[in-house]
C-alpha cells in the first residue's frame, strides 16, 4: 500500500474515533448532569426567603451551591459566627457558644459528665449538608465540562476528516503535477 494511501486511510480512523469519543463523552456529561439534578430534584429542597432562590425547587447545581451558603449563613448565626473549629468541645455554664475544651471549666451534664457544645456538633450535620450540595454543584460541572469536551472532540474529528477528504481529492491533480516535472526540477506548488 503507498505510504500516502496508509497515511490517508490513518487519518480516517483518527477522524472518526475523535468524532466516536466525543459523541461519547457528550453523552455521558449529558447523562451525567441529569442525574445530578434528578437527585437534587428527589431531595425536595426548597430555598428558604433568606436565600438567593426563595421558594425555588432546588434542582441545578448552581442552586445546590445557593442553598449550601444558606446553610453556612444559618449555621454561623447559630453559632455566633464561630466555625467547628474555634469551638470547644464542651458546653459552657453562661451558654457561650464558642465552648471549651476543658472538661473542669464545662457545664455538667444531667449525668454529671462535662455537657457537649451542641451549637459545634451542629457543625458536623451543616457541613455534612453543604458538602454534598457542593459536590452536587462540582458533579454538575463536571458533566458540563465533558459535553464541551465531547463537542470539542467531535468538532476536531470532523475536521480531520474532512482535511483528509480534501487532501485526497487533490491526489490525483498532485500526482499529474508530479509527473510533469521533469526529474531534478523542484515541483511548483
Amino acid at each position: 500500500m503507498p505510504a500516502p494511501r496508509f497515511f490517508a486511510i490513518g487519518g480516517f480512523v483518527a477522524g472518526f474515533i475523535l468524532i466516536a469519543s466525543g459523541i461519547g463523552s457528550a453523552f455521558i456529561g449529558y447523562q451525567g448532569r441529569a442525574e445530578v439534578r434528578d437527585t437534587l430534584r428527589a431531595e425536595g429542597i426548597i430555598g428558604p426567603q433568606d436565600s438567593t432562590i426563595p421558594g425555588q425547587l432546588v434542582d441545578t447545581g448552581d442552586e445546590a451551591r445557593a442553598q449550601a451558603a444558606v446553610i453556612r449563613m444559618h449555621q454561623l448565626e447559630r453559632t455566633g459566627g464561630l466555625t467547628y473549629a474555634q469551638m470547644g468541645r464542651f458546653a459552657l455554664p453562661d451558654g457561650d457558644p464558642k465552648g471549651t475544651n476543658v472538661a473542669a471549666e464545662a457545664a455538667v451534664g444531667a449525668n454529671g459528665n462535662p455537657a457537649p457544645n451542641t451549637p459545634r456538633e451542629s457543625w458536623v450535620t451543616a457541613t455534612t449538608l453543604i458538602t454534598a450540595l457542593e459536590t452536587a454543584f462540582f458533579a454538575e460541572q463536571v458533566g458540563n465540562f465533558a459535553i464541551l469536551m465531547g463537542v470539542t472532540l467531535m468538532l476536531t474529528g470532523i475536521g480531520l476528516v474532512v482535511l483528509v477528504a480534501a487532501a485526497i481529492l487533490r491526489m490525483p491533480a498532485f500526482e499529474a503535477h508530479k509527473e510533469q516535472v521533469p526529474a531534478g526540477q523542484p515541483a511548483a506548488a
